[in-house]
């Protein structure tokens, strides 16, 4: 990897840390679903000129539906699930449980798409779902006013994320990067127009909640989408994969920095261990695609 790529790299695992941070300041005062829907209706109308040819509209038009359902499980779902845990949980907290997305596209892909595990792999899974167990432990309470569902919540997107990958590199790998991004944060924005405005809070939004949602739209996803893409056709898939591993680092560090999380023993011990055995999982170093990869190379 070049040392341009690399810097880009570093950039794309720290916006989309970042991310952690702008929904855990701004989601108390939009709310989960008003929150995702600035994200995705900024970075549609951000991305949307991509497509302003008759031939990427096509593609658009024709594979609607699977774009509007990659929407659904890559954004809509995802996105609000872990605003809604942000409500709750650390930002670096979150990123970490997080960090398990691979593991569930490995899991999904050999149970309903066909895709062989390793056995090297089983180790891999078993380390990191160790890992969420010790990050996780003594906060499973699923009592009123307990972390539990919220770590559920995490989960959960992951297990939606899962869905997506696999789904996008079976049905949908043979589109241009430009209409996967575009395409499905468009479909996105429309899904959660009537909720996100049903939803959308009474009370005035201050400006620092404005700052931190416009920030999570532009930042977070628009460029960040831009750099990954930049980044799949500069340095290769097997590279830009390493962001799993750098995102969760980011978070944390800026949490700390930022909103005055603290970094406990308990919370390095869990990072150590499910990132690593993510990386065992995933085969790194020795796959040319990764397991979390949800779009295809750019043309």
């Amino acid at each position: 990897m070049v040392p341009a790529d690399a810097l880009r790299l570093i950039m794309l695992s720290s916006l989309w840390g970042m991310s952690f941070i702008f929904m855990r300041v701004a989601v108390p005062e939009f709310g989960p679903i008003p929150l995702i829907l600035v994200r995705m209706g900024v970075g549609a109308l951000l991305l949307v000129p991509l497509l302003l040819s008759l031939h990427y509209l096509g593609l658009i038009w024709q594979h609607k539906g699977r774009l509007l359902f990659l929407g659904i499980v890559n954004h809509v779902l995802p996105f609000t699930l872990l605003a809604l845990a942000t409500t709750r949980l650390e930002a670096g907290f979150t990123s970490l449980i997080n960090a398990t997305t691979p593991i569930f596209t490995a899991l999904l892909g050999a149970l309903f798409f066909t895709t062989p595990i390793e056995r090297r792999q089983y180790l891999g899974l078993a380390m990191a779902f160790g890992g969420v167990y010790v990050l996780s432990a003594d906060r499973l309470d699923f009592a009123i006013g307990g972390d539990g569902w919220f770590i559920l919540a995490v989960l959960g997107a992951t297990f939606c994320y899962g869905i997506a990958g696999n789904y996008s590199r079976t049905y949908l790998a043979h589109l241009p990067t430009r209409v996967l991004a575009a395409g499905s944060c468009a479909m996105s924005a429309l899904v959660l127009l009537v909720p996100g405005l049903l939803l959308w809070p009474s009370e005035p939004i201050s400006l620092l909640g404005w700052g931190n949602a416009l920030s999570l739209a532009v930042l977070s996803t628009t460029l960040a989408f831009l750099l990954y893409f930049h980044l799949l056709a500069s340095a290769g898939a097997t590279a830009t994969s390493t962001v799993t591993f750098l995102v969760p680092v980011s978070a944390l560090l800026w949490g700390y920095l930022l909103l005055g999380e603290t970094l406990s023993l308990q919370v390095i011990a869990g990072m150590v261990i499910t990132l690593l055995g993510t990386a065992v999982a995933t085969g790194v170093r020795r796959r040319k695609t990764p397991f979390n990869s949800t779009y295809p190379p750019p043309e």
